[in-house]
């Protein structure tokens, strides 16, 4: 109990540190917006997506987009800003100094991916609100449709976050741990289904993102807010909602395991 409350504590000094970061707040928790709004305005020339063949019906550019930013969203708060952020911490030794402090490594953690909660709940909260007041996006009304939001987000954002702090441990030094972890993170948004839609990627790269949770998670996100006659571009022509939970829950699994044999308080091999 004496962890979980330091943890607590520790969330609210990272997040509190989290929003004085200028570069921090604006590729992690404004991008997903900020590219929202310049996709929605310039594909909102080009008329709706899914639209019949006698071009009827269909939704907006800033609809379709709506699930993809959420999920990038959830990957940049948790693997980017986690990896990054503990990569900068070894460098600069605020880890070999917590290691020297009776903060144990479970209160960290909690203080970290607590930090993450709560600034990609606010996150997604507000690229609604743009979504939904600034481009007239529809929200669903079925709780059905919430109820998998809410299961599809938790299994995602701790899945992003226990990958991002076995990622943490990829970069040699603080100073390389944005050039190593943001290619990362963008090529997954370009094969995901993010930016691109993911039918007209090729069949191969298709299989490649497959492997990889943001395309589940954006997936996921594309049956709580797209029209369910989209299901027919999936892969299979569904939803699938089983085997995304099936997926996420393995990288859930993986990360830990990576997370918990590869984080140390100081890197020996530097």
């Amino acid at each position: 109990m004496n962890a979980i409350s330091l943890g607590i504590d520790r969330a609210r000094y990272e997040t509190k540190i989290y929003f004085r970061q200028g570069d921090t707040i604006f590729f992690t928790f404004l991008f997903p917006i900020v590219m929202l709004s310049i996709f929605s305005v310039a594909f909102s020339a080009a008329g709706n997506f899914g639209t019949d063949a006698h071009g009827h019906g269909g939704i907006s550019a800033a609809a379709f987009y709506v699930p993809g930013m959420i999920a990038a969203g959830i990957l940049l708060s948790g693997v980017q800003n986690l990896a990054v952020d503990i990569a900068n911490e070894r460098g600069d030794g605020t880890l070999k100094r917590l290691s020297g402090t009776p903060l144990p490594v479970l209160s960290y953690f909690i203080g970290k991916i607590g930090q993450v909660l709560v600034t990609s709940i606010l996150q997604i909260a507000l690229l609604l609100l743009v979504a939904h007041f600034a481009f007239g996006v529809a929200l669903p009304t079925s709780g059905q449709k919430w109820g998998t939001f809410v299961w599809v987000y938790l299994l995602g954002i701790t899945t992003s976050a226990v990958i991002g702090i076995a990622l943490s441990r990829v970069p040699r030094t603080g100073r390389s741990a944005t050039a190593v972890i943001i290619p990362i993170v963008l090529v997954l948004q370009f094969i995901s289904g993010v930016y691109l839609q993911f039918s007209q990627l090729p069949v191969w790269l298709q299989n490649v993102a497959s492997v990889f949770p943001l395309k589940w998670m954006a997936q996921g996100m594309r049956y709580v807010f797209l029209p369910d006659g989209f299901k027919t571009v999936e892969q299979g022509g569904v939803w699938n909602l089983g085997l995304i939970a099936i997926v996420l829950g393995i990288w859930l699994v993986a990360g830990l395991i990576a997370a918990r044999f590869t984080f140390r308080w100081i890197r020996k091999d530097a």
